[in-house]
């Protein structure tokens, strides 16, 4: 396998947390309801992108109803949808994959979520070590996946007792939808490397993305076998990379040093070391927020998880992602605020210039369709301008 990927997939991502025009402020909230959930997988799906990442937590809608609300409604967008090893038993989510897979027709992809957040594991009934979690979780991912590939399964091991598990109805996807994975810890590495398909990492600068590569491909190697890798990224593209910077630098003016205490006060408590790497990028300050060049860290100021941007023109934007694919990155999972617009945004200036699996196919200019803007004076359409430069 070549360590550097001929083409890539991009996906976008359903804020079912709640969406606005500003960070750490109720000012430019948006109500994310079914309709406008729905908005935005309709646009990703017509843009192009290759699926949509569905968040998971007490702060989100659920993952699987609401991908199970949007398969119907969309053609082919694939779901990014979370298992939870802990909160679920592994038979029974064997069930959910293949009944959601069968019924999308092999629009599913599965991403397991271990938890970093002690205070939230106790809500939901878990009171486990970062080491137990990771344990519980590897010992989950080996009976469902044996469920998952149509064996009966029979399985005493420390956290899990199965007798007979099997399942009646196999999933569309053989053998089961691609598992992805991020774990930053060491214990989460060598999971990932013995178990899953695709290892994910938040935005970090390249030099420390591409050492965490080799790491967990070496891990890979020695369990004799492949991984590919995704990134998690917010995006803010604008025509200038002057605007691109003023979009950032409006996203946060209502973000004040309470707000920032408060937030980093929260990462503090979990056990995650990827949200460690994340609030190490920039230390709770916001004054040094361009960690590399076009990556901001000041999402991560308030938002927990993904906190990086990548900040630009469509250029930049699509140089610092060959950057990533270079190094061995094949998926990049995007977001940007609004989310609706900012799919828009990168879904047509930068999208359909990426080396995709899948290349976005332009419209052609026949009549009433294509991108030609709107028709002047009721009387001629515009000219076709190649650059605004």
């Amino acid at each position: 396998m070549s360590l550097v990927p001929e083409k890539i997939d991009v996906l976008w991502f359903l804020p079912t947390h709640g969406d606005s025009r500003y960070l750490g402020t109720s000012v430019g909230g948006r109500n994310v309801d079914l309709k406008y959930l729905k908005q935005i997988a309709q646009g990703a799906d017509a843009l192009g992108y290759y699926g949509v990442l569905i968040p998971t937590g007490r702060s989100c809608e659920d993952s699987w109803v609401v991908a199970s609300a949007l398969a119907p409604l969309t053609e082919k967008l694939k779901f990014l949808v979370a298992v939870r090893p802990g909160l679920l038993s592994p038979t029974l989510a064997a069930r959910m994959t293949a009944t959601l897979d069968r019924i999308s027709e092999g629009r599913l992809l599965i991403n397991v979520v271990t938890g970093g957040d002690p205070v939230e594991n106790k809500g939901d009934g878990i009171h486990l070590s970062h080491q137990d979690r990771y344990e519980v979780t590897e010992e989950f991912l080996n009976i469902y996946k044996a469920v998952l590939r149509g064996e009966d399964v029979n399985f005493k091991g420390k956290h899990f007792d199965i007798e007979d598990g099997k399942l009646l109805f196999p999933p569309h996807q053989q053998p089961h939808p691609p598992l992805y994975f991020g774990g930053s810890s060491g214990v989460g590495q060598q999971i990932a490397a013995r178990t899953i398909d695709k290892y994910l990492t938040w935005g970090e600068r390249l030099e420390d993305v591409e050492k965490k590569i080799a790491e967990v491909r070496t891990l890979a190697e020695q369990e004799g076998r492949e991984i590919t890798f995704g990134i998690r990224l917010h995006v803010i593209v604008r025509e200038t990379a002057k605007e691109a910077w003023a979009a950032a630098d409006s996203l946060i003016q209502y973000v004040d040093d309470d707000t920032i205490a408060a937030a980093q006060k929260v990462f503090a408590r979990m056990d995650s070391v990827g949200q460690s790497r994340m609030s190490q990028l920039h230390g709770g300050r916001r004054d040094k927020l361009e960690i590399s060049p076009n990556l901001w860290a000041g999402v991560g100021l308030v938002r927990g998880g993904a906190g990086t941007a990548l900040v630009g023109d469509p250029d930049q934007v699509k140089a610092r992602i060959e950057e990533y694919r270079q190094i061995g990155i094949d998926t990049f999972i995007m977001s940007g605020y609004p989310h609706l617009e900012e799919a828009y945004s990168f879904g047509e200036l930068v999208l359909p210039n990426l080396p995709l699996n899948n290349p976005v196919k332009l419209k052609g200019a026949s009549a009433n369709t294509g991108p030609f803007g709107e028709t002047i004076a009721g009387d001629h359409r515009p000219k076709l301008k190649v650059s605004q430069s």
